[in-house]
This record gives C-alpha cells, structure tokens and sequence, in this order.
C-alpha cells in the first residue's frame, strides 16, 4: 500500500531591509505565524549595503534590491540582483547595475516579471531594466531625468523621484516626484523595459505637498497618492484605456490638533478594497480610512506605530494582517485588521531590527 504525499502549506516569508551601511545592511528572511502574528527570524543575507527598497517577482525566483555603499552621495548607486533559494529564506547574488543617480528608493518589478523599474530620489530621475532569464538584470534599458521644481523651497529645488509604480493593466508607469508636485506617466514595454511619454506626461498633485508613494486601488479604477510634505491623500480616477489621472479629493493624515513637524511615508489598500491605511513619520501613527463606494476615504482611526518613523507597510493576501517597518524606531510591529471595521489592533511586542526600511511578503 501506498501513501500519497500530503502537501503542506508553508508558513509565508516575510523579507525586511535593515537599512544601514556595511555589515549593518542586511536582508532578513522570517517565518510569519499567522494565528500568532508573530514574526520569527529564518535567514539574515548580509553585506547589502543600505538596501533601501526591495522587489520580489511574481513566481517568486527573484529578489531585487538597492545596493548603495554611500547612498545619498556623489556616487550612482546600484540595483542589485539575486535568486531566492526556495523558502530557506537565503539569497543568492546574481548581479548589479548602476542606478544612474543617488538616493535610490525605489524599485517595482512587471506583472510578467520581465521587466524591473527604479526611482532615484536625489538626484531626480527614473530607469528600467530588463530582467535576462537567469534572473540578472540588463544594463539599463530607459533612463529619464526629471526636470523642474515646485514651491516649497527647501524641498522643491529640483526633481525628487519617489516611487515608480506600474498600473493594473500593466501598460503604463507612473512616477510620483516630490520636487515637482507632479505624476509623471510613462508607456511601458515589458518584453523589452523599454519606456516612452504617455498622452498624458504628467498630471500636476497639490502645491507643496510632495507626492511620495502611490497606489491603484483593486477595482483598477482608482489611483491614490501619499503627499510627504503636506500629511494627506489625494484621489484620482484612472482611466486604464488611456492611462489619464483626473484628480478628485485630497484628506489629511493628521489629527487636526497636532502642530508638530511630521512627514507622510507609505500607503497600502487591503485586497478587499475596504480600507487604506498610510504612516505619518514624526507623529509616528498610522493613518486608517475606509473606503466608500465612490473610492472617497473616510478617517477611522489615528493610531500609535508603536515605534518612530513608519517607513513601510505591507499587507497579507488575506487582508488580516498589516506590518509595519518603524525604520528610525529599529522595529517592526504588526497589526491586526478586525474585518469588517479596519479597526487595527497589535498583534504583540514589535521584533527588534536596525532601520526597517522596506517589507516584502511572500506567500
């Protein structure tokens, strides 16, 4: 008699930067428990210096990641390249291209995992890269630098790249740019990386409120930025077609009682499409909305990180759990969704790690 083999279901990985130079910057791999909600330490690859941001493909064989010895220096910075060994939580390097810029802080990876995009923050441009079949990266295959600047002067001297997102559809890229208060889309090619100017080049976001991230919301009719300097959000429809943004209504992050100096981060929808949830770095909380039947938000709650500096958010696929890097607090905390409400509720004691910068699940 024979016994057929029962598949099990593993434990999903939870990959988070360690933001920091030299042996410092690492990459660490954890089991995540999800009854517990509790994070355990699988693997630590180390020597990725200041990994700022990170992105995984979509059959889960590749990790990208920034590579930056002095980031934020007079140095271009790189994309570096590795292969995910299975669910062991290890990387194996594969190789690096240059970023072209400094301040590298994003990076997105395609719907057919052909295709890599990157944000560089300082220096105000964007880039793609086409991904070879061993998983290692081309050398850059569009590279765009940004022009222009915005009203706040200390801040808006020139073009700051934040994020480089691509749509639904996965036909356009659109890239917020703090310096320019603008959403700048481009055309992609994923078969080849290749870039062009959409129609619609830009659509302009409100004045000194330095868009930072965004994000589409399921339904593929909406888009949403998270303004850094100003602590709201603001609401666009998104036309898939054409790629055109309309702009519609922006909400703040903040209690209207608070005076002090804070800086919005990130922002993530539940799959579900109910809720929002965004980070205000200073005020250290998280900004909680549902969200109406129009897309429109509505404030829930304004809730402690639990630590300083929420840099990075990250939601499970079953939109019961939400992590949370508190990169200036060295932690990580997790938070429980309550369906239904969105009401977030801790999930326990945050796991120490230096400069939690970027949170990727794999599931």
């Amino acid at each position: 008699m024979t016994h057929a083999q029962v598949s099990v279901a593993s434990e999903p990985l939870v990959f988070i930067s360690a933001f920091a130079p030299g042996d410092q910057g690492a990459i660490h791999a954890y089991t995540f428990d999800a009854k517990a909600g509790t994070l355990k330490l699988l693997h630590r690859t180390p020597d990725v210096l200041n990994p700022f941001f990170m992105a995984i493909t979509p059959d889960h064989r590749f990790l990208y990641s920034i590579y930056a010895p002095t980031f934020g220096g007079t140095e271009a910075e790189q994309v570096a390249a590795f292969r995910l060994d299975g669910r062991t939580g290890k990387l194996s390097p594969l190789n690096r291209q240059s970023t072209k810029g400094t301040a590298s802080c994003f990076l997105e990876v395609d719907a057919t995992g052909k295709s890599v995009l990157m944000a560089n923050y300082m220096t105000g441009s964007v880039a793609s890269y086409a991904i070879k079949s061993d998983g290692s990266l081309s050398e850059p295959v569009s590279f765009v630098q940004h022009v222009g600047s915005s009203v706040d002067e200390s801040r808006q001297k020139g073009p700051h790249a934040h994020c480089f997102v691509i749509s639904p559809n996965n036909k356009f890229a659109y890239a917020a740019d703090l310096g320019l208060d603008q959403i700048l889309c481009y055309q992609i090619d994923p078969a080849t990386a290749k870039l062009t100017p959409n129609q619609q080049s830009f659509v302009r976001t409100p004045p000194g409120g330095g868009p930072r991230h965004l994000t589409f919301h399921p339904n593929g009719k909406w888009m949403y930025v998270i303004n850094e300097l100003k602590n709201s959000v603001t609401l666009y429809d998104y036309l898939p077609d054409s790629g055109i943004l309309l702009e519609r209504t922006t909400i703040d992050t903040l209690p209207a009682d608070f005076d002090g100096v804070s800086n919005t981060a990130d922002l993530k929808i539940t799959p579900n499409g109910k809720f929002l949830y965004g980070t205000n770095r200073g005020h250290d909380s998280l900004a909680c909305y549902s969200i109406g039947s129009d897309g429109t938000l509505s404030l829930l709650e304004i809730i402690p990180s639990l630590g300083k500096g929420p840099q990075n958010l990250a939601i499970t696929s079953d939109g019961a759990t939400v992590i949370c890097a508190n990169m200036a607090g060295n932690n990580v905390a997790v938070f429980r969704i309550a369906e239904g409400t969105g009401i977030l509720q801790s999930a326990g004691t945050p796991i120490e790690i230096p400069g939690p910068s970027c949170i990727r699940i794999l599931e």
